[in-house]
């Protein structure tokens, strides 16, 4: 059974959130602790899970052009095998950045990296559109980015 999050934890969390390469040494000057016990938790947060994986948030438009585009995809019928499915075949595509299940009109919302709209609607086309369990695709295209925040909320 994990423990509960206190709030040193959740201090903790909410500085690596913001800079994952913060040492022990000084999150502990910033909580007023010493740095063992920081770095105990630290580990036992990553041991039971709270903490994921530490990552490099690229800026993709320094790298490339690239577009955004969010696909709202319905199944044919909500079975389990068809969800199954979908999932093993999004979990292939590269564009793909993120899967949700949805309720509502839709099944599926993904966010989908593209480099242009043609490339999009290959991807659509040949990809998403050709398993044999889509009822249906919507798209939206992103044509500015207000926010775009990887801090996960600790309420």
């Amino acid at each position: 059974m994990m423990e509960k999050l206190d709030d040193i934890d959740r201090a903790i969390l909410r500085i690596l959130q913001k800079d994952a390469k913060t040492v022990a040494k000084s999150i502990a000057e910033q909580l007023g602790l010493t740095k063992t016990p920081v770095y105990e938790r630290i580990k036992r947060l990553e041991q039971e899970g709270f903490i994921k994986n530490y990552v490099a948030i690229l800026n993709k438009d320094k790298i490339e052009e690239s577009i955004t585009v969010f696909s709202f995809v319905s199944l044919e019928a909500q079975k389990g095998a068809m969800m199954d499915d979908f999932f093993e075949q999004v979990m292939k595509y590269p564009e793909v950045v993120e899967c949700f299940v949805v309720g509502g009109e839709f099944d599926f919302l993904l966010k989908v990296v593209v480099k242009n709209l043609d490339a999009y609607y290959n991807f659509a086309k040949f990809k998403i559109a050709s398993l044999p369990s889509i009822g249906g695709v919507k798209s939206a295209f992103v044509l500015n980015e207000v926010k775009n925040d990887t801090h996960f909320p600790l309420l």
